[in-house]
């Protein structure tokens, strides 16, 4: 079935193709009958040439649209992948940091601790030398002088003389332990 057009509209097509290069498209241009006339057979001709050509470009546009997203498909798919793997990466780095931190927090109390130790060791030793010192030279005294006036003297010393060494230990151990509670008290407060 072929479908006939009025003179009127084949001019208003003929008229819309020189103006503005516009044509009919699609399967309507095989049904339209020239009934002879060139020109118009001429458009049709060229309406049909330019339609393939229109279908064409948009075939190869559809086809590098298409090939373009199977491109960023597979770029986010690596994209995704990569994704993965630095959060992965990252919350390894994180425990390990976490891991090194807890070591290096681990070894600063051991230092704090075996320094605090060594630290009273030596204060006690020293309390102890002087005090053990003192005794035998107030005993030494006695048993030289008796109990004479020289040794009165002497007594009071030695015994001022421990009462201060007693409170010294204890002001050492006692500031030893205030700054360890500090320092647990202080990292508690970090956390």
């Amino acid at each position: 079935m072929k479908i006939k057009l009025c003179e009127e509209d084949k001019k208003k097509l003929l008229k819309l193709a020189s103006e503005k290069n516009v044509y009919l498209e699609g399967n309507i241009i095989k049904v339209i009958d020239s009934e002879d006339d060139e020109e118009f057979s001429k458009y049709l001709v060229d309406a049909k040439e330019k339609d393939t050509e229109t279908r064409k470009k948009r075939l190869e546009m559809t086809r590098q649209i298409q090939d373009q997203n199977k491109e960023l498909a597979e770029k986010a798919k690596e994209n995704d992948k990569l994704m993965n793997e630095l959060k992965s990466a990252l919350a390894d780095a994180q425990g390990a940091k976490e891991a090194a931190l807890n070591d290096l927090d681990l070894i600063q109390k051991k230092s704090q601790f075996e320094l605090i130790g060594q630290i009273v060791k030596i204060s006690l030793w020293v309390i102890m030398g002087v005090g053990i010192t003192t005794t035998l030279l107030y005993g030494l005294a006695l048993y030289l002088n008796g109990s004479g006036p020289e040794t009165t003297l002497i007594g009071n010393t030695w015994s001022n003389l421990l009462g201060i060494l007693l409170t010294n230990s204890f002001s050492i151990i006692g500031t030893i332990m205030g700054v360890k509670y500090a320092s647990e008290s202080m990292e508690k407060d970090k956390k």
